[in-house]
């Protein structure tokens, strides 16, 4: 950081270069340490006034840990320096609540003597000054990774600062950035060098801070210490009251409000102070619920930022649904509620319900919360949310929160994820999505989270090809089935109903997870069981041969048949069927219908109590029951549950972590999920209790897997930046951003840089150029159309092979333009022949909502009509190229189906590796199709390449951390 003196003498120099155009791509919105929020935005000359208001409020210390020397205000010269920019050169970036800067930092780019200079000179000068009001909370950590992007895009790879060694704060902004650095100490100051290109220290340390912040803006919503609900009527009845009136029936702890304009003074609602406006209740008010009519939200959302409430459940409606109207209506208040650092739930919301003893709150509209439990739900329908909450009540199943987001405008399924990720209380995770904004931040979280707790999704539209009225969601190209699959590889549990939904969550919530796929099947049916043994089978379950009780099993039977199959060491799980079972007769003899058939509420506790003491004392495996007419059994199984979590297992923490945490050197540790209890599903169909457990059954597969991500190998013979130079000169300025398609020749350079050959096929327009060509390549060769029509389809005779010599070709070239047409039509090439194999097809593509991804699948029918496709996100490791290979239904293809020779999967596997770590390397390449890929059983051929290119997208996954803005 530069003197006042230092920065004055280069004034006028600055003031002779040009400005460029405002980048308002540099504008975004970020949600700091505290879970508040905030806006950074490139310094115009209209912030003059802003700027010298700012300035004032900063402490005498501050400013002399700035500029190394007592500057009690900035001189007019200052002023204009420091809100003039040309964006290129000297960048200047503040951040804004409520309009006024809270913070600035700025860059000026040096030459190796430390003086001003201009590209391509590739460092820079960056100083920051933060309000001291500010400090502590993460203010200059967002600002670095946001200053460090803009330096990146304007070609300077390093940052240089002078920092006093008593500002340890900044000092320690700088260090903990994980960026490459040097430090060395000279004339009194600590100089800091650092390397903007991003590490994977740097990226782990922006994710670790992104979740810590965006969990702590959830747990502000969920855990206010004190609620206003705005547009409570007067009368009872109405939205706003009936949100009051859940509150107070819910056991709120904290303190409530009412509010309603139309009071001439402050009143009592229900027995709740109630006030005109929110700034009328001289108290601090963390939540506001809304719920007035769309018009007047404004003036309420402007009411709660000037007077500091953290956050807003917007249950109005009249938004986004609505058209366009509406669509722009929403967008102003989200901005409007960011600008004063809230965060919104809604609009058009059901509301939120936090069952913890130490908060019980309900801003919901739902009458009745839900019991304290483990199960985390997250929905934005409310409709189904009602339906889910209805459904798990019925089924004895508690929540430990519930969210219903509707539009999501602001607050969604990924921030949830970041609370829940951490949260002591939520065991398993519901998620019911109609859109996903950001498929790949929610994989990405969903992988995380799923590492240490069950995510399960029901996506609804799966089919209509659009997102529901009022959601904004980025334009994605790929198809539903692909991201089902990257959802399928971040461990997700994708289930396909709600009722599935429920019913893989009461499991997952009750039971320990499954060991294996061996499943013991035993109960007082036959015929039940052999539906629980078929329903096994076809979701690729081990089942052990059924165990017959016979009707006449009393409770002590199924006791003793349980104990056994859980400490049978064959056993990972066990399916209980039951059917109402034949009681003792008055003689004392089993049988006959004397005795009759118990299904009243007694028989069924007495049943439920003792398939519960054999769990208990059991080994800990997964216990599923399939009941007939037996809602006495589920009700008593429902009905009870082990309060207390069970000791916890050897070598396992001692306490979960805090909800949030405050370091930010590292990510997060993964917490600890409270043990389930002996919580046992009962199922009214076999095939319902066996998908749950089969879906178990995968995720733990998935869990065990997890622990070995596996790793992206370094590979000798990669080019990086020969193919950096060859893709900056194909993409020409005159390219526009639909991209441009390499030519053959080119898209053979470019892959051949990182070791990917593609053989050479040379034109054949005569006859004569064809049997030039074969002479060059060597026979025997092959002459196939590039016609775009008869392309990839040897089916239409368009392909002939293995011609040994000049007369073969000769006839070939004259039987294919008989047939197809024209030479000039027919596009006729000439290439050599490769060993025999099975032909594939890899692709690579990028998507601006999902990022990279890679894909693989065998030639022809099985990917172009079955559909027969794997897909990976990039980069990939070599467990998942292995996988994905191996996951394909004609999978069998490769590995030597019906006495056919095994091809060579590890060549395979390199060529995918190298595709991913091209496109990785590349945002520029958009998409890569190799087809085919003759694969040999020793070697593969790759006989076509297609390579499209078009200035990077902007994946805001990978960039520095903002909030969605759509």
């Amino acid at each position: 950081m530069r003197k006042p003196s230092d920065q004055q003498d280069q004034g006028q120099q600055d003031a002779d270069r040009p400005e460029h155009a405002y980048p308002d791509h540099w504008e975004a919105d970020v949600v700091l340490r505290d879970g508040g929020t905030a806006r950074i935005r490139p310094i115009a000359a209209e912030d003059a006034d802003r700027l010298v208001s700012f300035y004032e409020q900063v402490s005498d210390e501050s400013k002399y840990y700035r500029f190394f020397a007592p500057y009690p205000r900035l001189s007019a010269k200052d002023v204009h320096r420091f809100t003039h920019h040309d964006h290129v050169d000297r960048v200047g970036l503040a951040m804004t609540v409520g309009g006024e800067f809270i913070a600035t930092v700025r860059f000026d780019r040096i030459d190796p003597d430390g003086m001003p200079a201009t590209a391509p000179a590739d460092e820079a000068e960056v100083a920051f000054l933060v309000q001291d009001a500010h400090q502590g909370r993460g203010v200059a950590s967002a600002l670095l990774e946001h200053i460090g992007a803009v330096a990146r895009e304007r070609g300077i790879r390093r940052f240089a600062a002078e920092v006093l060694p008593a500002n340890t704060k900044m000092i320690k902004v700088f260090t903990d950035a994980g960026y490459t650095q040097k430090r060395r100490f000279a004339d009194g100051a600590v100089r800091l060098q650092l390397d903007l290109e991003p590490t994977d220290r740097s990226l782990a340390v922006q994710r670790a801070r992104e979740q810590r912040a965006e969990a702590r803006s959830v747990q502000r919503l969920l855990a206010p210490g004190s609620v206003a609900v705005i547009g409570a009527g007067r009368r009872p009845g109405g939205v706003g009251r009936t949100v009051l009136r859940n509150l107070l029936d819910g056991g709120y702890t904290g303190r409530v409000y009412a509010v309603n304009s139309a009071l001439a003074g402050p009143s009592a609602l229900d027995g709740v102070p109630a006030f005109p406006t929110v700034g009328d209740i001289g108290h601090p008010v963390d939540l506001a619920v809304v719920a007035v009519p769309a018009e007047r939200v404004p003036e309420a959302v402007a009411d709660c930022g000037e007077h500091g409430v953290q956050g807003l459940v917007v249950l109005s409606a009249g938004y986004a649904e609505q058209g366009a109207e509406g669509r722009e209506r929403q967008r102003a208040l989200v901005r409007q509620a960011r600008s004063y650092g809230m965060r919104i739930i809604g609009p058009n919301a059901f509301g939120v319900i936090n069952t913890a003893e130490a908060v019980r709150l309900n801003a919901s509209l739902a009458p009745h919360p839900p019991a304290p439990g483990r199960i985390g739900l997250f929905t934005q329908s409310g409709a189904i949310g009602i339906a889910l909450l209805a459904g798990l009540h019925r089924r004895g199943a508690g929540l430990s929160a519930f969210v219903s987001a509707g539009n999501r405008a602001d607050v969604s399924g990924n921030d949830i994820l970041q609370y829940w990720y951490e949260d002591p209380d939520t065991d398993v995770v519901l998620l019911y999505l109609e859109s996903i904004g950001n498929p790949r931040k929610f994989t990405r979280l969903a992988r995380r989270t799923a590492a240490v707790k069950p995510v399960v999704v029901v996506k609804g539209g799966r089919h209509s090809g659009s997102a529901p009225p009022g959601h904004a969601v980025p334009a994605t190209r790929i198809p539903h089935t692909t991201v089902a699959a990257l959802l399928r590889q971040a461990g997700v549990i994708r289930v396909d109903t709600v009722t599935e939904l429920v019913d893989a969550g009461l499991l997952l919530a009750g039971q320990p997870l499954p060991a294996g796929p061996r499943v013991a099947i035993l109960g007082n049916s036959e015929s039940l069981g052999l539906l629980a043994y078929d329903a096994c089978l076809t979701e690729g379950l081990r089942p052990l041969r059924p165990r017959d009780l016979t009707t006449s099993a009393t409770p002590e039977d199924f006791r003793a048949g349980l104990t056994e199959a859980l400490h049978d060491e064959a056993c990972d799980a066990v399916v209980v069927t039951a059917i109402p079972w034949v009681a003792e007769g008055s003689d004392g003899h089993r049988g006959g219908y004397g005795g009759g058939v118990s299904e009243s509420a007694d028989g069924g506790e007495v049943l439920a109590e003792a398939l519960r003491q054999a769990a208990a004392t059991a080994p800990a495996k997964p216990v599923v029951v399939v009941h007939v007419e037996m809602g006495a059994l589920a009700d008593a199984l429902a009905s009870a549950a082990s309060t207390a979590p069970p000791p916890p297992e050897t070598g396992t923490p001692e306490a979960a972590p805090a909800a949030v945490r405050t370091t930010e050197t590292a990510p997060p540790a993964a917490p600890t999920a409270t043990p389930p209890g002996h919580r046992i599903p009962a199922y009214p169909a076999a095939e319902r209790a066996v998908r749950a457990l089969a879906e178990a059954v995968r995720y733990a597969g998935w869990r065990r897997q997890a622990a070995d991500p596996g790793r992206v190998p370094e590979y000798e013979g990669i080019d990086e930046g020969g193919a950096a130079a060859q893709i900056e000169r194909a993409l020409t300025p005159d390219v526009d951003e639909r991209g441009t398609t390499l030519t053959p020749e080119a898209a053979g350079e470019l892959l051949g840089r990182y070791g990917v050959p593609v053989q050479p096929v040379l034109p054949a327009p005569t006859p004569d150029e064809a049997v030039d060509a074969a002479r060059r390549l060597g026979y025997p060769v092959a002459l196939k159309t590039t016609a775009p029509h008869l392309r990839h389809r040897p089916d239409l005779g368009g392909v002939r092979l293995d011609l040994a010599g000049e007369e073969q070709l000769r006839t070939a070239y004259r039987e294919l333009t008989e047939a197809l047409g024209k030479p000039a039509e027919l596009q006729p090439v000439v290439q050599a022949m490769v060993p025999r194999g099975v032909d594939t097809v890899v692709r690579a593509a990028i998507d601006p909502a999902v990022g990279a991804v890679l894909s693989f699948g065998l030639a022809g029918a099985p990917s172009e009509l079955l559909g027969d496709m794997a897909h990976r996100l990039v980069p990939a490791t070599d467990r998942d190229v292995a996988e994905q290979i191996r996951s394909l239904r004609t999978a069998p293809l490769l590995f030597g189906w019906r006495g056919s020779a095994p091809v060579d999967t590890a060549a395979l596997e390199e060529l995918l590796l190298r595709v991913s770590r091209l496109v990785h390397d590349h945002p520029e390449i958009v998409s890569v199709a190799l087809e085919p890929v003759i694969v040999a059983p020793r070697g593969l051929s790759v006989l076509g390449a297609t390579v499209r290119l078009a200035p990077a997208p902007a994946l805001g996954d990978l960039g520095p951390r903002r909030l969605p803005s759509y």
